[in-house]
């Protein structure tokens, strides 16, 4: 089984950068599309970034695009969110991802497992 837990989160300022970690003890991530999810309070899940095996595909939400990089380190078994140019609109509860399949990576319900989440708070 996959068990993911994030790391990272906290409360900086506007034109801050964070860097959030996704780690497994699974050792899965060569071969599983990962991605970064968001939701903030009264608001659906909504996708930020997707990784996938398969070609090496990269996918960014248009919101994030040219601010945020999803990268993963295969050695450590993690996948990392580098988030710059941080905006107050970012703040929500970020979540990892992961699945087998590499279809539809933007689509949250295709998801197989999740982590707990970890909080990114941006100020003004």
């Amino acid at each position: 089984q996959v068990q993911l837990v994030e790391s990272g989160g906290g409360l900086v300022q506007a034109g801050a950068s964070l860097r959030l970690s996704c780690a497994d003890s699974g050792r899965t991530f060569s071969t599983y599309t990962m991605g970064w999810f968001r939701q903030a309070p009264g608001k659906e899940r909504e996708f930020v970034a997707a990784f996938s095996w398969s070609g090496g595909s990269v996918y960014y939400a248009d919101s994030v695009k040219g601010r945020f990089t999803i990268s993963r380190d295969v050695t450590k078994n993690t996948v990392y969110l580098q988030m710059n140019s941080l905006k107050p609109e970012d703040t929500a509860v970020y979540y990892c991802a992961a699945k087998r399949t590499r279809v539809g990576a933007s689509q949250d319900t295709t998801y197989e497992y999740w982590g707990q989440g970890t909080q990114v708070t941006v100020s003004s």
